[in-house]
């Protein structure tokens, strides 16, 4: 049962996000829409090779917060079955929101690697909505939920733009 918790997390949230929602666009709008791979064949390797580089990168993410929101946090990234715990091991002591990075990661590879121009506009549709909803919607539930626990790792940790060194454990976390 615990295990359905997070594929359904996972089938609701990045996989609509990251295939099916592009799929529907690439279905419809096509590849090369900006005209990259008909310029120049070298980009026909070249850029589905850098936007497979950029889907594996946001996927092995993902893969290693999900493993943190299991082990650590005993929930799922989903909002209707949230963390019990605030989670501030591995990716998490360099930036807030690493999912949110991993699905951008893979939207933009796969823009980069389509050469779709729909695409990049969703992927930056994507960032600019989570950019309103983090701070107005998540923020303020997870002060709720955690206090001030949570106010002193945002003070510490920031928002999008990792840290280039760990935030180091303060008296609270184990």
């Amino acid at each position: 049962m615990e295990t359905w918790k997070h594929i359904r997390a996972i089938l609701f949230l990045p996989f609509i996000a990251t295939v099916a929602i592009p799929g529907v666009i690439v279905y419809f709008g096509g590849a090369d829409t900006s005209g990259f791979w008909a310029s120049a064949p070298a980009t026909r390797v070249i850029l589905p090779v850098i936007g497979a580089a950029l889907i594996v990168l946001g996927l092995t993410l993902m893969v290693a917060t999900i493993r943190l929101f299991v082990t650590i946090g005993k929930g799922t990234l989903a909002p209707w079955n949230p963390t019990q715990n605030l989670v501030v091991q591995g990716v998490y002591r360099h930036v807030r929101n690493p999912t949110i990075s991993c699905v951008f990661f893979v939207l933009l590879g796969e823009a980069v690697g389509t050469g779709s121009l729909p695409l990049l506009g969703g992927a930056l549709l994507f960032i600019a909505v989570n950019m309103i909803y983090m701070p107005m919607v998540e923020e303020p539930g997870l002060v709720k939920r955690f206090g001030e626990k949570y106010q002193e790792y945002r003070r510490n940790v920031p928002r999008w733009i990792p840290r280039m060194t760990r935030w180091i454990k303060s008296r609270w976390q184990q």
